[in-house]
């Protein structure tokens, strides 16, 4: 009997109970839920594609289970050694549609973890593998043991509290096959609003602070309730960390131009977003992010005012001028939020 999650009955007072559970960190049949890398090299060799081993590695290794490392998934090598071409071919055999819902309603928290992990980062969090398919919207942490058991991400490293019991695990994206399915999925929640958002960034460049307010309104519309509609709702947590990691999201692709860096220390404080240029013929850019609280402001308005007066006050462009950049050629924008409304000023 085999399955991603324990069998929800499994009870001592069901029919269905004293099972021996094998999880992917168990060491019992270790090697035998995929190939290792012998025989997946001896594979490509006897194919005539010994060059091949290298990008087969990145691509299709990473899987664990117990102490066995360098498990590779069947299906995938199997169309590699047919096809020669690589390609998510495990990733794509089902629609990943509960993956999808999970990550793009799920919390800020969960975001902001898959942002590091495509970045290449680790996270490190106790896994329960005790979890069933039941508990996932009681438990949203239960999302990293689900992609841990279903394969999408690996152990790194394991260590375990004989004190308390509890296990911490590093994880990271299990390989370059899961990564790629990740970013298409990611890519699909843009696609109906690229046109507005590529309309931001040439706003952004030309200092046209009306387009820049009207494709961001046109992007919250259409984006904000369809990343954030989960049953816990970043709204309620920690607003100000969504919209900041929604607007560096549009930045990003300036990564060439601009030097990008957020929440660093400069003058009095940290800023939000800093956009260094490259070349000498653009001008910095500081953003300061704020959501309006109500009782403290009367409006949008009065709110983008305050992320102006903080950037003066905390001097954030000390550090930009001590790089040679003039106080004419660094740009501030305030960023106030409510809900979906958003206003920016300059």
């Amino acid at each position: 009997m085999t399955g991603i999650t324990r069998i929800s009955k499994e009870s001592i007072f069901s029919d269905l109970n004293h099972l021996t559970v094998v999880t992917s960190t168990s060491r019992m049949y270790a090697d035998c839920f995929g190939f290792t890398e012998e025989e997946v090299f001896a594979a490509l060799a006897e194919y005539g594609m010994q060059d091949k081993c290298t990008g087969v590695k990145k691509w299709y290794d990473g899987f664990t289970f117990g102490k066995c490392r360098d498990i590779y998934n069947p299906w995938s090598i199997i169309n590699f050694l047919k096809t020669g071409i690589r390609s998510a071919y495990w990733a794509n055999t089902s629609s990943n549609g509960l993956v999808d819902k999970l990550i793009r309603e799920g919390s800020t928290e969960i975001k902001i973890s898959m942002e590091d992990l495509l970045n290449g980062g680790h996270l490190r969090r106790e896994i329960d593998e005790q979890i069933i398919f039941d508990q996932m919207d009681a438990d949203e942490n239960a999302i990293w043991s689900l992609f841990l058991a279903s394969g999408y991400l690996k152990v790194v490293k394991y260590a375990l509290n004989e004190d308390t019991g509890e296990a911490l695990y590093e994880l990271a994206l299990t390989n370059k096959e899961v990564e790629i399915m990740f970013r298409k999925m990611i890519r699909k929640w843009f696609s109906g609003s690229e046109s507005s958002c590529n309309g931001f960034i040439r706003a952004l460049l030309q200092d046209d602070v009306k387009s820049m307010n009207a494709y961001m309104n046109r992007v919250a519309l259409a984006m904000f309730s369809c990343f954030d509609c989960g049953k816990k709702p970043s709204a309620e947590t920690q607003p100000e960390r969504f919209y900041h990691g929604f607007v560096l999201g549009l930045v990003v692709e300036l990564s060439g131009r601009y030097i990008i860096t957020s929440n660093r220390e400069s003058g009095f404080g940290r800023y939000d977003v800093m956009m260094e240029p490259r070349k000498e013929t653009d001008d910095a850019v500081i953003m300061e992010f704020k959501i309006r609280d109500a009782q403290d402001e009367a409006s949008l308005e009065d709110t983008a005012d305050a992320a102006l007066k903080q950037m003066e006050e905390k001097q954030y462009e000390v550090i930009l001028e001590h790089r040679g950049i003039p106080g004419k050629r660094i740009r501030k924008y305030g960023f106030a939020f409510e809900g979906k409304e958003v206003l920016i000023k300059s």
